[in-house]
């Protein structure tokens, strides 16, 4: 365990015992009486009183058993972390290995986003059947075997099957995991808690070679996880209420649990009365929890169309089309870049619990709109002084890539490449078809054996230009302004905004909203850069994440301090007069008044 994750966990239990929340006068009663006692016992009952009457105290034992549950439960994070770490930089080399088209690139990323969907839409059902446990444990061990079949990965075919696999346990583990740290955690560090999940997400980067170990993480917890407790709440749904009342014992660290253990029995109440109700109808006549669910899936939908998973499953790529020439270089930068966003998720453990969820969303989504602006001029000027072709090889005229005028329109077909000569600060270039066994070197012509001549410079996937600082400088600020906020948020806030009858299916939703939208953004990626240009991509993403910050701005309530059973009455509040969402007409207004008709 590193340093750093250790004082993230240090913050968060620090903050944890340091908050004060009045005590219930049951708790003061017992404290009265425990103090009347001998003043030998003076020692112990001050800590006692302590844990009797401030029910967010936590022994030093529970603080660190709290911290192994989330380091375990957060492994989850990692797994996809790991996956968008390993594909950023292995795809410049795996196109080349494969021969792989752009169609093709974009299916082997996709085909893992595209069951992740499908596994977080059933994820709803298994974590009410089964628990939070158990489908954390099926998760870890479909990555598993995903990760082992991709590190011995001979053919496409077993690239696409184990990224099919992978998909399945990153689709259950991204809904389930945020989820079983807020049912575990006390309300004052939820949020903190549940962003290191986030934080474990961004701290991978890999290259080609490590495909296969992308297990390692997920083996971990599969194992951790069978010592680990089932959620509290989950087994107060199921009538384990012995179980439950012993798992919180451990979780805070004394005994006073009661009150706590009254309010989640009050909120499953009420679920009993209609329990043969369909789930996702009973959502959608519930005006405070269907207007969480829009605001949960609409989170993760802005989270999607701002770019995020273009930048970080194409990083590479993106410096690539910035104007770097190595490979290596690239794939070094993109993790440099990966590296930045990880470190900057620790702003958003850090500031979660003290801005609230509300400030630190808006203020990241300001930074990114303007990231995405930077990103899409610079391409844009990069486009605008694009090296033109001056001289055509007269004995292949008739090819395709002798109509192309300049090294962008050029470097957009891939079977053509930019060969160029620098004479005094200009160039001289020509557009050849590339060598169809080695995209290394053109099929013919001055680029055909580059070494006979070292004047002679070859660009594949690239145009050479003065406005690569410009791009790079977009991409690092993206990451930083998304990391703390946009990155962990959308989970942070899904993880606590549904009563407990709805949790899993409102978590299974808005994961499959963030899935099937990655999907699309992803899949669509590198044909958006060659229909409507690569700047042109990025002002997309910027006007959506314009329309991001509106909705968030408009629709978002704090909810930090909130405890999960105070959410439905949180959502019954009005939040705005202009959303679309408040509607009149509806069977139930809140858990109190449910009624059957």
């Amino acid at each position: 365990m590193s340093e750093v994750t250790k004082l993230v966990a240090a913050t968060a239990v620090a903050s944890f015992n340091n908050s004060k929340i009045p005590h219930d006068k049951t708790a003061s009663a017992e404290t009265n009486t425990t103090n009347s006692s001998d003043d030998s016992d003076s020692k112990s009952v001050t800590i006692y009183a302590t844990a009797a009457k401030d029910e967010t105290y936590i022994s030093q034992s529970s603080a660190h058993y709290l911290w192994l549950l989330t380091s375990f439960s957060a492994l989850g994070g990692f797994l996809f972390g790991y996956d968008t770490g390993v594909i950023a930089g292995a795809m410049l080399f795996i196109k080349d290995e494969f021969l792989l088209s752009s169609l093709w690139q974009e299916i082997i990323i996709s085909i893992t986003l595209g069951f992740a969907f499908i596994s977080a839409l059933l994820g709803g059902f298994l974590n009410d059947k089964c628990g939070r446990k158990v489908v954390t444990l099926i998760a870890s061990f479909m990555f598993t075997v995903g990760a082992i079949i991709l590190g011995v990965a001979k053919n496409v075919a077993m690239l696409l099957s184990g990224r099919l696999i992978l998909g399945i346990g990153i689709g259950l583990a991204s809904m389930t995991v945020p989820m079983y740290i807020a049912e575990s955690a006390p309300a004052n560090v939820r949020g903190r808690l549940v962003t290191i999940n986030n934080f474990y997400n961004r701290g991978s980067v890999c290259c080609k070679y490590m495909l296969g170990l992308a297990g390692v993480p997920s083996a971990i917890q599969f194992c951790g996880f069978f010592f680990l407790p089932e959620s509290p709440r989950w087994l107060m749904k199921k009538g384990r209420e012995t179980e439950a009342k012993a798992v919180l014992k451990k979780l805070r660290g004394h005994h006073h649990v009661d009150n706590e253990l009254t309010e989640i029995r009050n909120a499953i109440s009420a679920e009993l009365g209609n329990k043969d109700e369909n789930t996702f109808m009973r959502i959608l006549q519930t005006p405070s929890v269907r207007r969480a669910v829009i605001l949960g899936c609409g989170l993760q939908l802005f989270q999607q169309l701002s770019g995020i998973n273009t930048v970080m499953y194409y990083s590479a790529t993106i410096i690539k089309m910035s104007g770097i020439e190595d490979k290596s270089t690239a794939v070094w930068l993109a993790a440099l870049t990966a590296g930045i966003n990880f470190i900057f998720t620790i702003v958003g453990v850090l500031l979660v619990e003290r801005i609230g969820r509300r400030k630190l969303i808006i203020g990241s989504l300001i930074g990114v709109t303007a990231s995405l602006f930077v990103l899409g001029l610079s391409f844009q000027l990069m486009a605008a002084s694009s090296p033109a072709v001056t001289y055509v090889d007269h004995d292949y005229l008739n090819t395709t890539c002798s109509v192309y005028r300049n090294c962008e329109e050029c470097t957009e077909n891939t079977q053509c490449g930019f060969c160029y000569t620098e004479n005094n600060g200009s160039l001289d270039g020509a557009c050849l078809t590339v060598d169809h066994r080695d995209n290394t070197h053109a099929a013919y012509g001055k680029c055909q054996d580059m070494s006979l001549s070292s004047d002679n410079r070859w660009s594949y996937d690239y145009c050479p230009s003065s406005y690569s600082w410009m791009a790079l400088l977009g991409l690092v600020l993206y990451l930083i302004f998304f990391a703390p906020g946009m990155g962990p948020m959308p989970w942070t806030i899904n993880s606590e905004i549904y009563p407990i009858w709805a949790r899993s299916t409102g978590n299974s939703l808005s994961a499959a909203t963030n899935w099937i939208s990655n999907l699309i953004v992803s899949m669509t990626f590198l044909t958006l850069t060659e229909t409507i240009t690569k700047h042109g991509t990025y002002w997309m993403f910027g006007g959506f994440a314009v329309l991001g910050l509106i909705f968030i701005a408009v629709c978002l309530p704090e909810t930090k301090g909130h405890k999960l059973e105070e959410m439905e009455h949180l959502f019954s509040q009005p939040l705005c007069h202009i959303c679309p969402f408040n509607a009149k007409y509806t069977k139930y207004t809140s858990l109190e008044s449910e009624t059957l008709p």
